[in-house]
């Protein structure tokens, strides 16, 4: 569903599907914050920024917060 590419910064998320997309950005940062990654500063998804789109959106509402260039995850 989310493909992280080399260096975390950029995902290609697979699906428009908003409750898979929902879902999926959730799981990414509950993987983060169980500490199986330090953190993640993602800026891009599928080409375009991140932020204002529904993964965005489902990311912040896991934990995730807003920084000027992305998104942020930490452990």
């Amino acid at each position: 569903m989310l493909y992280v590419e080399r260096g975390g910064r950029t995902l290609l998320c697979f699906s428009d599907d908003g409750s898979m997309v929902a879902l999926a950005g959730t799981a990414l940062v509950n993987v983060v914050k169980r500490g199986a990654i330090d953190k993640m500063a993602i800026e891009k998804v599928n080409g375009g920024e991140v932020l204002g789109t529904p993964l965005a959106a489902a990311m912040l509402a896991a934990g995730a917060y807003s920084s000027p260039r992305g998104v942020r995850i930490r452990a």
